[in-house]
């Protein structure tokens, strides 16, 4: 077997964004929408392209990315005692996964991204990820480098989108 183990540092962003929890979950839900296998599988049984594929997802997608998954952690921890609001997200988008894929299957270590928004002591929302440049730079392609500085962007452009300004947090 080929075992390598690879020592990297992340950066990991947070946001305090002044907005409430809910109306933040609220507005990323929207500028973000929830994948939908069905069309994409429906591409597939019907021998579609990749072309049919990109087509699709830019349809979907307004803001170049979605949520793949939502996980909220508040009916599962509260019953700890915990009154933190908390959810997490894999967001993404397939199409932009390919041009990082075709390189080094390892990128999908890192995508979708893993997203987790909070509520801080007044229940705002913050916004926490590890910067995705830092993420895809770890594999030390070029090409794979770029894209995750382009997914800095994408994410801070989804943070304006939304009415948030992400300042230098994704260097964008």
């Amino acid at each position: 077997t080929d075992t390598r183990t690879h020592v990297h540092s992340m950066t990991r962003v947070g946001i305090f964004t002044g907005v409430g929890f809910d109306d933040f979950i609220t507005a990323f839900e929207t500028a973000a929408p929830r994948y939908d296998p069905v069309p994409m599988q429906r591409i597939v049984e019907s021998g579609g392209t990749w072309e049919d594929v990109r087509a699709k997802v830019a349809e979907n997608a307004p803001n170049e990315l979605m949520v793949y998954a939502k996980v909220d952690a508040v009916p599962l921890l509260s019953v700890a005692g915990h009154g933190v609001a908390a959810v997490e997200y894999l967001l993404g988008n397939h199409v932009i996964a390919e041009t990082m894929f075709r390189h080094d299957p390892r990128a999908l270590l890192y995508a979708p991204l893993r997203v987790l928004v909070y509520s801080d002591p007044d229940r705002n929302a913050v916004f926490s990820m590890d910067q995705p440049s830092a993420a895809f730079g770890s594999l030390g392609i070029a090409d794979v480098t770029e894209v995750g500085s382009s997914l800095d962007r994408k994410v801070a452009n989804l943070l304006r989108e939304i009415g948030v300004d992400p300042g230098e947090a994704f260097g964008a």
